[in-house]
């Protein structure tokens, strides 16, 4: 090895020790340094070992040997380095504006109106515009002008708020102390969204060994053998546990109530042998809705059976993200299958029984087998059979279903 090329073996060495602590200004200094301690060809070497180009290691030996020319403070002497594209494309800005805001306001006659606001399609349309730009130049661009990614968010509830909302809540609150003071049971029902039985893909992530993964279907056309799954839950509030039928049939008023009519047999019984009210939250519409006349009928049916008057508070339309079941128990057994094709229905208990959470959760699930007809109209006669006591707020949101064996 020749001595000229030991040479460039430290340079390179040093050089990728102390090229971290240095910034631009300094490293014009140190390659001239040693450019300059080298003496003939020096410059040559270091260009060759450190890679930093000839122009600037001669810039560098200027500042050595003039050091007044630059201020201490200075990496690189005012108005140095290469223009920023703003700088020399004064309109990009304003085309940029022009391409995303009209999009905010819904201007129809924007470029971008019906299409991705995705950094390349903004890259696409200001190259067509005249302008020479990158996607990260775009992207940099954007977040300088405070531009972010964003998502929808769920804000509109649909109908216009009911004046009556916030004291309906009120209602709420104070009727189920009431019934906890009492050590009466206060639940809150629901039918969870209906799911496809069978190979299906279910959103969501889990951990699994690398390279391992679960292949499900790629359409989700309804097996017509195993069909759909209709989950309608009980939340026990003052408890914290919960009730799950798995319906294979429609999602009917008259399945509501045989679903906590199960309840009762299977957890309300021993937990509130003494009690002799049951609350009910649910929401305005669905099959417990508060319009639904089969609903009112098959509950004086269970008031009936077990001699226990049902008082019932519906949610206003479009509050149903307050109804508790939503955030205490579906969210959680959503989030415990995810990922988790639903193959059948066994699959489909296990999961929903094996959910908990911190707080102590548990949750008891069956399969209701029977086939519940659809479209049962309840006629004037029938719903005379009713024994209906509404409340002076909201008397259709609010009432209190009285069994036969009690005076009104």
């Amino acid at each position: 090895m020749t001595h000229e090329s030991i040479h460039l073996l430290k340079i390179k060495e040093k050089f990728k020790y102390i090229r971290p602590l240095l910034n631009e200004r300094s490293i014009r200094a140190w390659c001239a340094a040693e450019a300059l301690s080298i003496g003939r060809g020096g410059l040559s070497l270091v260009h060759a070992a450190t890679g930093i180009s000839r122009p600037t290691i001669t810039k560098g030996i200027k500042d050595i040997k003039s050091p007044a020319t630059l201020e201490a403070s200075r990496v690189r002497a005012s108005g140095g380095g290469r223009k920023k594209l703003i700088e020399k494309d004064v309109t990009l800005l304003l085309d940029l504006d022009r391409l995303i805001e009209p999009v905010t306001r819904g201007d129809p006659e924007s470029l971008l109106r019906w299409t991705s606001k995705s950094t390349t399609k903004l890259t696409e349309e200001l190259n067509k515009a005249g302008h020479q730009i990158t996607q990260r130049t775009v992207h940099r661009e954007l977040v300088k002008q405070k531009y972010s990614m964003k998502s929808n968010r769920k804000r509109h509830e649909g109908a216009k708020e009911n004046p009556d909302r916030d004291a309906q809540f009120q209602l709420i609150n104070q009727k189920t102390l009431e019934f906890q003071s009492r050590k009466c049971p206060v639940l809150s029902v629901d039918t969870k969204k209906k799911e496809n039985i069978g190979n299906f893909k279910n959103n969501g992530k889990e951990w699994s060994r690398k390279g391992e993964h679960v292949d499900v279907n790629v359409y989700d056309f309804i097996d017509k053998e195993k069909g759909k799954a209709a989950p309608y839950g009980i939340y026990d509030i003052t408890t914290n546990k919960g009730w799950v039928s798995i319906g294979i049939s429609s999602d009917t008023a008259e399945f509501a109530v045989e679903s906590i009519r199960n309840w009762w047999k299977e957890m309300g019984e021993f937990e509130y042998k003494d009690a002799s009210e049951i609350m009910i939250t649910a929401d305005c519409g669905g099959s417990n809705g508060y319009r639904v006349r089969l609903w009112k009928y098959e509950l004086q049916k269970l008031a009936n059976e077990l001699n226990k008057s049902i008082t019932v508070c519906h949610f206003p339309q479009g509050t149903s993200k307050w109804n508790k079941i939503e955030h205490r128990m579906f969210c959680h057994i959503t989030q415990n299958w995810r990922a988790r094709p639903l193959v059948d229905l066994q699959t489909i208990v296990e999961l929903i029984g094996n959910t908990t959470t911190k707080t102590g959760l548990k949750i008891k699930t069956m399969v209701d087998p029977r086939v519940y007809q659809k479209g049962i109209q309840i006629t004037d006669e029938e719903f005379a059979f009713v024994r209906l006591k509404p409340m002076d707020f909201h008397p259709e949101w609010n009432y209190t279903i009285v069994p036969k064996n009690v005076d009104m």
